[in-house]
Order: structure tokens, then sequence, then C-alpha cells
């Protein structure tokens, strides 16, 4: 059974771990109201998506429609 000879040490294992890291959300400015939301969402302060609105304005948009 194939065992390490040495300590790995925290650079090595940084090094090794460094694309892990968690990267950061993209937004995009939406075209109705300029708010900014969620790529190929709809648009959590107006309601719209694509062009066209999904849900009413004012209604709590949060989990409400996946598109």
């Amino acid at each position: 059974m194939a065992v390490p000879k040495r300590k790995t040490s925290p650079s090595r294992r940084g090094m090794r771990r460094s694309h892990i890291a968690l990267s950061v959300e993209s937004h995009a400015e939406c075209p109705n109201c300029g708010e900014l939301k969620r790529p190929h969402h709809v648009c959590a302060h107006c309601g719209h998506h694509n062009g066209r609105e999904v849900v009413t304005a004012g209604k709590a948009l949060k989990g409400a429609v996946r598109i």
C-alpha cells in the first residue's frame, strides 16, 4: 500500500487546493428596471424576464419562478 514518506506541508497543500475556492456570483443589469439580477433568472425587483413580465411586481419573488 502506498504511504507518503513525508508530511505534506501547508504550502503544498494550499497550492493543491488553490482552484477549489468559491467563485464570485455574476450579476447582470435588468433591462426593464436597471436593478442587478442573476443571469437567466427572474428579476426580484420588477418580476420581468426575457422582455416580459413573468411574476407580478410586489409579490414575493423569492423561489417563485425558475426559468
